[in-house]
């Protein structure tokens, strides 16, 4: 404890007394865009041992390279962590072998993404799997001796992986290129559907040479596993004994652009016997998870079909009887996932809480919440032997990694930088959480962020920025795209509303948006907005910009037809323009059936009662579009017809088109050209400070 008392005064004797700081200046987009970032916090099964990963990234090659990290968490001479991937290799998803002796992860280093062990103790990697295929992502065995591997194949070759290789290459050889499709989807996301599926195979783990093969286990379920475009193998499992697995699929079938239907299938670990555990729920079922004995399934359910953003209850289930029960009826709150306690006493997961994203525990026997970590963003975490590892961000700062007692008592110790340790001459945004009564009388939360150079008795030009989901939150947390210290950075104040439709208020508050785009999320921004204005006088209410992405781009638009007195400028990325056409033209139907009420052919008006498109004739604000060729979720046509009424009308506008991001803006080059094409829109607008 000295030790650890005095480093930071021997430190600051290191430091030359005439040496000179930096001066203070405010967070800019090549901060965001380079700066490493901290991830995937993973235990040694004693708790002893973390490992993480670092991502880098190289301004010349405008590419990220991830390594990984270890830190003995038990010895006493405070080595920082050491870097245990080789050099030159990128890598991913971390994992340790039951007994702790190897650690696994996954490279591209062959030229196509490959399994790799490696002994914990030192050495060098070696490949497991030399597929003619990527694997996408893995999951071991309780005993270590099996692994499930994720794959994207042709469901007509079934375990033949060479098949789906010669497919490909037949296809990137052929002269012509046209495709037919026969049904939905035709594209998801930012891929066009080319007739693959997303499988599960097991293999056998000797500890000696390569896979050379594998058993298929979910060809008996037509359909994605991991789910498309996000899912990964959080819903996979394997039941202690390793003779059975549980996974969480959707059918590919005619019906699943317009259907949120998920099941838990159970099969038997050579592929047999899948037998369909929640087809009574014509929700979503996801992230399956054994208990110790294998007697019960534990998962999360939502109740109404078609309603991607519903409540995600906690589940368990006995496997003899199949009787269900939720676990924490009464907890109003949206469950991200499953992590059971050691001594299956407890769920750990995480879930959105006005403006914060803590850690809970969730009692198996009573239903009783207890938070573990209250503050910021928890985006990441693990459970080992006495050791709560995670990674946590705020409104200051990107993914911190921390370990902690498991109840989150003992004081969390920092193993990673935060961003002010990365960046000391960077002066931060402060920020606050505020309420005020928005639509129904209900109160409503919002966060004002300083600007870096806040004086008092000064008033500064203000970014409002509206979240897209609409079921999100613009709350403690940071973000890698709409960051409003990257406005604070410029000499802004920041104003955001969590209107009603954001998450982590309550279900009925999230609910409250469906069918009112523009009505209720539009009063509450309103009244956010005066409320805002009459709490902190710094805030210049006569010079200001309105900013917003998908939803929150749909609100640009809408705002620019029916409130556009407050606003010397707006700013739409990848919003909805035409309401009815976006019925059509996006992938995942059931969003836009839910939110709308329906279909476009059966209910028009529930497109057309909040469609920006018909509110052009009372556009008059200065206005930047911005969107993505690859975004299939929102399509172009959506951002260039907007852009076509602008210009049409003779409103001052710009659009900026990127024709290799999808909705959002990934790539490092391309997001500082996002920013600073906003930041000069807002400097010509509303000035700077």
């Amino acid at each position: 404890m000295l030790r650890h008392a005095l480093l930071p005064l021997l430190l600051a004797l290191a430091v030359p007394a005439g040496a000179a700081q930096p001066a203070p200046r405010g967070f800019t987009v090549q901060d965001l865009a380079y700066m490493d970032r901290y991830s995937s916090p993973t235990l040694s099964p004693d708790g002893r041992v973390l490992v993480f990963a670092k991502r880098s990234v190289n301004k010349d090659s405008n590419k990220a390279t991830t390594t990984l990290w270890m830190r003995n968490l038990v010895s006493r001479d405070m080595t920082p962590p050491r870097q245990v991937s080789p050099d030159g290799w990128s890598v991913n998803s971390p994992a340790f072998s039951p007994d702790g002796r190897t650690l696994y992860f996954l490279s591209a280093k062959s030229g196509s993404m490959q399994l790799y062990a490696m002994p914990v103790q030192g050495g060098e990697p070696r490949r497991l799997t030399d597929f003619p295929i990527d694997v996408d992502a893995y999951k071991l065995s309780p005993d270590g001796k099996q692994v499930a591997l994720a794959l994207a194949v042709f469901p007509e070759c079934k375990a033949d992986l060479a098949c789906t290789k010669h497919k490909l290459d037949e296809a990137a050889a052929r002269k012509n290129t046209g495709v037919v499709f026969d049904r939905l989807f035709i594209r998801h996301w930012d891929a066009w559907n080319d007739g693959r599926l997303n499988r599960v195979f097991a293999a056998p783990l000797d500890g000696t040479g390569m896979l050379t093969s594998a058993t298929l286990l979910s060809g008996a379920i037509h359909g994605d596993i991991p789910s498309k475009p996000f899912g990964d193998l959080s819903d996979f499992a394997w039941s202690p004994d390793g003779k059975t697995v549980a996974m969480s699929v959707r059918l590919a079938n005619r019906e699943e652009p317009w259907s949120t239907n998920f099941d838990i299938w159970l099969v038997n670990a050579d592929g047999s016997g899948a037998r369909n555990l929640t087809a009574a729920n014509k929700a979503w079922d996801a992230g399956p998870v054994f208990s110790r004995d294998g007697k019960t399934l534990y998962y999360r359910a939502m109740r109404r079909p078609g309603f991607e953003a519903d409540r995600f209850a906690l589940m368990a289930m006995d496997l003899a009887s199949g009787k269900t029960r939720e676990i924490a009826p009464r907890w109003d709150a949206s469950a991200d996932g499953i992590t059971l306690s050691a001594d299956g006493k407890w769920i750990y997961t995480t879930a959105q809480h006005l403006g914060q994203h803590p850690l809970f525990r969730v009692s198996l026997g009573s239903g009783k919440v207890e938070t573990v970590v209250k503050d910021g963003s928890v985006s990441a975490f693990d459970l080992a032997g006495p050791t709560l590892a995670l990674a946590r961000n705020s409104m200051t700062t990107g993914d911190v990694i921390y370990t902690t007692s498991t109840d989150g008592k003992a004081p969390l110790r920092a193993i990673t930088p935060t961003a002010s340790q990365m960046l000391p001459d960077v002066a931060w945004g402060q920020y606050e959480q505020f309420r005020f009564t928005g639509w129904n009388d209900e109160t409503v939360y919002g966060y004002v962020v300083k600007p870096w150079n806040y004086q008092p008795g000064r008033k500064y030009p203000v970014a409002f920025l509206i979240h897209g989901g609409p079921q999100g939150s613009f709350g403690n947390g940071w973000s890698y795209r709409w960051n409003p210290q990257t406005y604070a950075g410029q000499g802004y104040a920041v104003v955001m509303i969590d209107f009603h439709g954001s998450t982590g208020y309550g279900q009925a508050f999230t609910d409250a948006i469906s069918g009112h785009w523009g009505d209720r999320p539009l009063e509450d921004l309103q009244k956010g907005w005066a409320a805002a204005l009459q709490q902190y006088p710094f805030l210049d209410g006569d010079n200001a910009c309105a900013l917003g992405a998908s939803y929150g781009g749909f609100m640009a638009f809408w705002i620019a037809g029916n409130w556009n007195q407050p606003w010397k400028c707006i700013v739409a990325h990848d919003g909805v323009f035409d309401n009815f056409m976006m019925g059509y033209a996006t992938e995942e139907l059931w969003f836009s059936e839910w939110e709308n009420g329906g279909t476009p052919y059966d209910n028009p008006e529930g497109y057309q009662r909040f469609n920006p498109a018909n509110h052009v004739k009372d556009w008059r604000v200065p206005i930047l579009i911005i969107h993505g060729q690859q975004d299939f979720r929102i399509p172009v046509e959506q951002g260039i017809a907007a852009f076509t009424a602008a210009q049409r009308r003779g409103i001052e506008s710009k659009f900026l088109y990127f024709p290799d991001e999808n909705h959002w803006v990934l790539k490092p080059q391309n997001s500082v050209q996002w920013h600073e094409t906003v930041n000069a829109w807002l400097r010509e607008h509303i000035g700077s400070q």
